[in-house]
């Protein structure tokens, strides 16, 4: 009686385990989709964010980003920045649009101490609105990275924009 007891717990272990990884490979090929269709359309991906149950792709192509079913154009973005809890702890501000307001900070500071569970995002101020990209409050700095690469991508895109269209001072431009 025990072993035939033993038996059906091993194969109801078997079934679950079964069910799991039938889940995993599922959710594995409609992510590979995603990219895929992503990558078809022109666009690279910047992160996968969590949002509830699932993960939502920032991409970003020659011409905006993309948030989900959110876009801005590269040549309307003002700034980029980070925030931790709200506050801003990096921002950028395009040169071209430097006259409207003064960057509080030109860079990331990684304070890895006590930061650990608070709640990191990452905002686009476009001519359109902002955008605010939350990238969760995840343990372990994923949250921070998260937010990291869509600041320092955004940031990239926004300093080529600036150097194709501002001259850098000392470039000899207008002497």
């Amino acid at each position: 009686m025990r072993d035939l007891l033993a038996g059906l717990v091993a194969l109801l272990l078997l079934g679950a385990a079964a069910s799991l990884a039938t889940t995993l490979h599922d959710v594995r090929q409609r992510r590979r989709r995603r990219f895929e269709a992503e990558r078809a359309r022109g666009r690279a991906v910047v992160a996968e964010v969590p949002t509830g149950e699932d993960l939502v792709l920032v991409t970003e192509d020659e011409d905006g980003f993309y948030y989900g079913g959110q876009a801005v154009a590269k040549h309307d973005i003002a700034l980029v920045r980070v925030l931790i809890n709200g506050a801003p702890i990096a921002e950028y501000v395009s040169r071209r649009r430097a006259h409207e307001r003064a960057a509080r900070s030109a860079g990331f500071e990684d304070r890895p101490e006590g930061i650990a569970a608070d709640r990191w995002d990452v905002e686009i101020e476009a001519s359109g609105g902002t955008l605010r990209i939350a990238c969760g409050a995840i343990r372990e700095r994923v949250s921070q990275e998260l937010a990291r690469s869509i600041f320092d991508r955004v940031k990239a895109a926004l300093e080529r924009l600036d150097a194709l269209t501002i001259p850098s001072p000392g470039s000899g431009a207008g002497d």
